[in-house]
């Protein structure tokens, strides 16, 4: 078992070291920044792209309170303990990090707002490894994928430092020439860790075995993300189209802290599966017993109607 984790490891290594290599660079284009709804309310500039974002502070505290006051969501790994904390961390920060990025969006306030993204995203996917695959496994991968997602965004913007050295003083650095500071403006990582798991959670949710019941709310938390970058990609169109009431990132932010809501709810609901069976198969045994019963049903039709009527 040690060996097949060592060598899935190497080969997701290989792969992103592939891509890394066989991909073009992707540039955080500034216009991302430009969003439709640009309207002072009470003093606040983009007021409600900044508002928008108080459920995600709501959603994260109370989840946080709920997983240790008196253990509500009845966590008993030590594993699931630290992966809900680090994720309902990670959702509370959103709240504070988006909020700074929108009172004036440029690159370097991006940062904030993608660093706790990141936090939730590599948390959810810890907390599938427990659950779903070894809760030893997911346990340890908690910090490495933490990291994954930090380093991700240091890589978009990692400053490199061009140093010149002093002719007549080679040992000492000429601060008054550092003068160059260089980014590698570069998604890829981070696109990697936050689209990865949009992609392998509803297909571990689909395909894995569960330990716990209610599973379908993953997939409804994996459906109002969907529909959160459908909003985003379509900031502008939803602003005309609402008479520009509301735009599609306000709306973005409002479906994406829909996520967080259904997993807390999730978590309040579950209990331990006793028949560990996953969905793909329970909803194939659901249509089977549909078509039973609707077969039942027409052949008693069809034996009703077939019965001889006497006539008196």
């Amino acid at each position: 078992m040690r060996n097949r984790s060592l060598y899935a490891s190497l080969v997701a290594l290989f792969c992103f070291l592939v891509l890394m290599i066989v991909t073009p660079a992707i540039p955080q284009s500034q216009e991302y920044h430009n969003f439709a709804d640009h309207r002072k309310f009470l003093g606040i500039p983009n007021a409600l792209n900044v508002i928008s974002n108080f459920p995600f502070l709501v959603i994260g505290l109370v989840g946080l309170v709920l997983c240790y006051r008196g253990n509500y969501f009845r966590l008993s790994l030590e594993g699931e303990i630290w992966g809900w904390t680090c994720f309902y961390v990670g959702v509370a920060a959103v709240a504070v990090g988006s909020s700074y990025y929108h009172l004036k969006p440029d690159d370097a306030r991006l940062v904030w707002d993608r660093l706790p993204m990141t936090i939730a995203f590599t948390s959810i996917i810890a907390i599938f490894i427990i659950e779903r695959i070894d809760e030893r496994k997911g346990t340890v991968s908690i910090i490495p994928l933490l990291l994954a997602g930090i380093i991700s965004i240091v890589y978009w913007r990692q400053a490199l430092l061009c140093v010149w050295v002093n002719v007549d003083k080679p040992n000492e650095i000429d601060f008054e020439k550092l003068s160059k500071m260089l980014f590698f403006d570069d998604l890829r990582p981070y696109a990697l860790v936050q689209f990865v798991p949009c992609i392998a959670i509803p297909l571990m949710a689909i395909l894995l075995p569960p330990m716990y019941t209610h599973s379908t709310y993953w997939l409804w938390a994996a459906g109002f993300y969907l529909l959160a970058k459908v909003l985003e990609a379509t900031d502008e169109v939803i602003y005309g189209w609402t008479h520009h009431i509301v735009s599609g990132h306000t709306l973005k932010h409002l479906a994406a802290a829909m996520v967080p809501v259904f997993l807390t709810f999730m978590l309040a609901k579950r209990d331990v599966e006793p028949e560990r069976q996953n969905l793909l198969k329970t909803w194939r045994v659901s249509w089977m017993k549909f078509r039973e019963g609707n077969s039942n049903v027409e052949s008693y039709s069809y034996s009703y109607s077939t019965v001889p009527v006497v006539e008196k």
